[in-house]
């Protein structure tokens, strides 16, 4: 069984990668690729696609028409990582497309909006403290992943054994 602090930590550093993957996006090559499959992703929570895309398109605008699109970024990335919690403790079958969307668009992101993506992971009795535009997260890891055998011999524990900000 999954130790919940561990389980909402996990909730939470995947909802923020995915909020600043998505933020990376705005005003990019790849933000329409990333609009429709983040609409996507929350029309599966029950809310209507054309309302997030009406979000996100007025988030990608305020990056666009910022002489701080950075600024911009930094503001957006607490709403989007709220929204993506949200998702995931209500659907928690959409981690998988939720990862698979932070996959994709990572690798079509310009070099330049790339510095915005951070993964940190800990692992086996590990600690990550992680800083990213200003905020401090620390997860602990009291059990190795699942299916890896702790390195004290002790078996498999039942963490999930990664996080990811």
């Amino acid at each position: 069984m999954t130790d919940p602090q561990d389980a909402q930590a996990v909730v939470e550093a995947l909802a923020l990668t995915g909020a600043t993957t998505v933020v990376a996006a705005m005003a990019t090559e790849a933000w329409q690729a990333t609009r429709t499959r983040t609409a996507r992703l929350f029309h599966r929570q029950g809310r209507a696609a054309s309302a997030v895309e009406a979000q996100l398109d007025g988030d990608a605008e305020l990056v666009r028409g910022e002489d701080d699109p950075d600024g911009a970024r930094r503001d957006l990335v607490g709403p989007w990582k709220r929204r993506f919690a949200a998702l995931l403790r209500e659907l928690p079958e959409s981690e998988a497309d939720l990862r698979a969307l932070i996959d994709d668009v990572s690798g079509e992101l310009p070099v330049t909006q790339r510095v915005w993506l951070q993964n940190n992971t800990a692992n086996d009795h590990g600690v990550v403290n992680a800083v990213q535009h200003g905020n401090q997260y620390t997860f602990y890891m009291d059990a190795p992943a699942p299916g890896r055998p702790a390195q004290d011999g002790s078996g498999t524990g039942s963490g999930d054994g990664e996080a990811e900000a």
